[in-house]
């Protein structure tokens, strides 16, 4: 029976956390990355607290201190974008200037010296975020996996570009080039995998960059910053701390950054994107809002819809944008599809997340219950119900799933995006009920399908890919494999992100041109015969 007891003593004791827990030394950072220099705050700094929680032995909770980072002001922020655009020069610093080949070199080096802080940086992403040891260590890995699939997608972009076309008369090589300075804010869910899909692309490629850690996730950088340090030339990588809300507006009003990366909300986006003095310089890659259905058709295998929607709705506590955020069941299979999704929700291992198998652990944002709570009693108001035993239960951050039927129009959990371990169904009798969801939808990056009879699935998927950018048939919404374009319609993101598309996003197609004659050939061939320039050459990256 789950019971408020249940959720209190799946927390540790406070004498055994140390041994049993992995409980890392507190890291009390001071330091901070600007210009090459690695510099020692002195100012004031935020305690950074765990979603896990100890149990003292009269049974009261304390949520667990992991350490402190520096609250930085709008004066580091700016230091901070004064590098980036010195290191840029214009176009003609060091690092947009270099070859592919040698860019690529220097991230080869800060994978190395990233792979040496494996243990640090999964167990920091753990303890601060609240995600089993298992996701965490699969994040890390996944990351270092994408670094490498980014250095191969731009050698295979480069030698593709090597060779001179001759059209009309005009000679011509076109490659891709930087951007100039980019600010990248990644987020708590998944803080170093998502953080680095744009900021390894935007490095590689010939950017300066700026990055504001999460909030949540803020402590797992700090092991890396010798390895950016030693790896990149002074100013192409600085880091700012403190308030987002205070030094991010400052650096967009300077009118320097030129390209803006953020997954986040679409709200603070659109914000932000108003406060260059001239919007239209400015580039935005942006991963936002998502409200992914999942549509299951009454010819469904129910074992596989429950299993990949149990999935797609409660993995990380349904903590992913690509998370299935509303199920919409056809009427005639909607009672056996409860009561399957409840016997295998059943089943899933609550807990801390060091121990193993565990599927639901604490959540890392300490209003999130509440706002889950609200959204359910607002929906039980409106005539919904919680069908599982323990639903929307809490205690502290551990929140035990709700499984909340029937949704309707007019319930939070309609339309809002709970981003949170909710499983809100909506049940329905017209396939086009079921289409005119997604059609009016303010969000548009996925959708799944669960169905067997090609006719209706082929039916629903042309009006679908022109609602959403990937349509998932028989299987939970996802990112990956990371070579396959992620993005969204309406609401839900800006540019796209792949490992080769991702390379597009923070660059720019530039070209020289010359007319065909005796001089202009004679004058490319010394060129490259010579290696004057590092943009124009016909040489070939293995």
């Amino acid at each position: 029976m789950i019971e408020k007891a249940f959720l209190e003593n799946l927390f540790p004791n406070h004498r055994a956390i140390l041994d049993a827990c992995r409980l890392p030394p507190p890291v009390h950072q001071r330091r901070y990355l600007v210009g090459g220099e690695i510099k020692t705050w002195k100012g004031p700094t935020r305690k950074v607290m765990s979603p896990v929680f100890t149990r003292d032995d009269a049974g009261r909770l304390t949520p667990v201190e992991i350490g402190s980072c520096p609250v930085t002001g709008v004066e580091e922020a700016e230091a901070a974008l004064a590098f980036a655009v010195t290191a840029y020069n214009s176009g003609g610093g060091v690092w947009p200037t270099m070859t592919v080949a040698e860019r690529i070199a220097c991230m080869q080096q800060f994978s190395r010296q990233m792979l040496a802080k494996r243990a640090e940086v999964v167990n920091l992403l753990m303890w601060e975020t609240g995600k089993s040891l298992a996701d965490s260590e699969k994040e890390f890995d996944r990351t270092l996996d994408y670094i490498k699939a980014t250095m191969d997608a731009l050698k295979q972009m480069d030698n593709a570009n090597s060779s001179f076309v001759v059209v009309e008369g005009v000679i011509g090589q076109i490659r891709r080039t930087p951007l100039g300075i980019v600010l990248c804010m990644g987020p708590y869910n998944y803080p170093l995998n998502e953080t680095f899909a744009t900021l390894i692309p935007a490095l590689i490629m010939g950017n300066t960059v700026i990055l504001k850690p999460p909030k949540f996730g803020v402590l797992l950088f700090h092991p890396l910053m010798e390895a950016f340090q030693k790896s990149f030339p002074a100013g192409v990588i600085n880091f700012t701390y403190g308030k987002g809300e205070v030094v991010i507006p400052r650096l967009l009003e300077s009118g320097l950054v030129n390209v803006l990366t953020l997954i986040g909300s679409s709200k603070v986006a659109g914000h932000l994107k108003k406060l260059p003095p001239k919007a239209n310089r400015l580039r935005a890659i942006l991963g936002l809002d998502a409200k992914n259905a999942a549509i299951v058709l009454p010819d469904a295998d129910i074992d596989l819809a429950v299993k990949e929607c149990l999935l797609g709705s409660l993995s990380f506590n349904g903590q992913r944008c690509t998370a299935l955020k509303i199920l919409l069941v056809h009427k005639k299979i909607v009672d056996t599809f409860l009561a399957r999704f409840d016997e295998e929700l059943r089943k899933l291992k609550v807990g801390m997340p060091w121990e193993k198998g565990v599927q639901i652990t604490p959540l890392p944002e300490p209003g999130k219950p509440k706002y889950l709570t609200d959204c359910i009693e607002d929906a039980k108001e409106k005539g919904a119900r919680v069908v599982n035993e323990g639903g929307g239960i809490f205690v502290e951050s551990l929140f035990y799933p709700a499984v909340v039927y029937p949704v309707h129009e007019g319930m939070k959990l309609y339309r809002e995006e709970q981003f949170g371990p909710v499983v809100p169904v909506m049940p329905f009798e017209d396939i086009q009920t079921a289409l005119d969801y997604v059609i009016s939808s303010e969000h548009g990056q996925q959708v799944s399908i669960f169905g067997s009879d090609p006719e209706t699935i082929g039916k629903l998927v042309d009006p679908l890919v022109n609602q959403v950018c990937r349509v998932n048939i028989n299987c939970q919404c996802q990112r990956g494999p990371d070579v396959f374009p992620f993005t969204g319609r309406k609401d839900s993101a800006e540019g796209t992100l792949s490992v080769t598309d991702a390379l597009r996003s923070f660059s720019i197609r530039s070209m020289i041109a010359a007319k065909k004659n005796d001089t202009n050939e004679k004058i490319i061939q010394d060129i490259v015969e010579h290696h004057s320039s590092k943009f124009i050459h016909t040489g070939y990256l293995f």
